[in-house]
């Protein structure tokens, strides 16, 4: 008797009226807004335009979504159209299927386009995306949790998935891989920045430390997956291709550190102007809202001075002082007196 576990969702698919929400879409959604937003704050901080990751982010995603689409259905053909498959169903991405492998590789032709057309070096705006991607991906793989999907070996650990009876899959308690590979995908990301930070790293270092830590984590959690797969001398293919892309993202950054230290300057042209020219521009603004604060304050002044002459009033002769004679009347009349006698 299970005494806990993980529960799958018993649908993967919320239906608003006539309007599927499908939960896989909705998880790759929300990875593809957490990346462009991250993405951007990281880019605007590295000295670049607010707005430029979005930009960019429009060729990136598209290129990225066929690529991941394409690896999953060349690595899983016989899904697709082997005897008794419909061939129709590789184009069903929302019932999931998405090689990571493929959509970095295409969704980086796709971000080089981008980058070409705003003169931007591809990079430093891998650089700035690299934590960003990683959490796309810890958001991303909650959709297999919807699917029922890319789990693990049977066990009755307290933290297992339970998977129902369906197509392909039998019921029972199993390692949730998606969970592990989305915590890992949060410390890859901890990881590039903590890296980032400290080391300062540039000419696409960072990204390339990305890809290396999660190949290192994606290889021993494919070795935990039961789901079909083609094997090469006894690992799984995106087990050897876990390893490949880590070596070659290892020897990038040694090659990378010795041929060019250090990070790039300028990560866009002519963004630093465009700072200045606002910095200049809030200062005259503050100048200018300084100089009519003490206009102001000079007419109020002015307008204090004249009150108080009004309120004083111009002296007359009915105002005139009095005299010793008028102050002191006794007085004189005491010293005539004086006189008669």
């Amino acid at each position: 008797m299970d005494l806990a576990y993980i529960p799958s969702p018993s649908t993967g698919v919320i239906d608003l009226g006539p309007i599927p929400l499908r939960g896989y879409a909705f998880c790759i959604i929300i990875g593809v807004f957490v990346a462009v937003w991250f993405g951007n704050k990281r880019w605007v901080a590295r000295g670049g335009r607010s707005g430029t990751v979005a930009d960019i982010a429009v060729w990136a995603v598209p290129f990225g979504l066929v690529g991941g689409r394409l690896y999953h259905v060349i690595t899983d053909y016989q899904l697709y159209f082997s005897e008794g498959e419909n061939w129709v169903d590789a184009f069903k991405i929302w019932q999931g299927g998405l090689g990571i492998w493929g959509a970095i590789a295409l969704g980086a032709v796709g971000a080089w386009i981008g980058c070409r057309r705003r003169g931007i070096p591809l990079p430093a705006w891998a650089d700035a995306l690299a934590p960003g991607i990683a959490l796309a991906q810890a958001c991303g793989r909650w959709g297999n949790w919807f699917n029922q999907e890319l789990y693990g070996k049977a066990t009755d650990l307290p933290w297992a998935l339970k998977i129902s009876e369906g197509p392909n899959r039998v019921a029972g308690t199993y390692h949730p891989t998606f969970l592990y590979e989305s915590l890992w995908c949060i410390g890859v990301a901890l990881l590039v920045i903590w890296a980032d930070r400290r080391f300062k790293l540039g000419h696409g270092r960072a990204f390339a430390l990305y890809v290396a830590a999660y190949c290192a984590g994606r290889g021993w959690i494919e070795y935990m997956r039961v789901d079909e797969a083609h094997h090469i001398l006894g690992l799984r293919l995106n087990v050897w291709t876990a390893l490949i892309v880590f070596v070659l993202a290892v020897v990038y950054i040694v090659i990378s550190a010795k041929v060019r230290p250090g990070r790039e300057e300028i990560v866009e042209p002519g963004a630093a102007e465009d700072a200045a020219a606002a910095e200049d521009a809030g200062d005259a603004k503050g100048d200018a809202a300084a100089e009519s604060a003490n206009d102001a304050e000079g007419d109020a002044d002015k307008r204090d001075a004249d009150q108080g002459d009004a309120d004083q009033g111009p002296k007359g002769d009915g105002d005139a002082e009095p005299t010793d004679a008028a102050r002191t009347p006794e007085k004189n009349g005491a010293a005539e007196a004086a006189k008669n006698g």
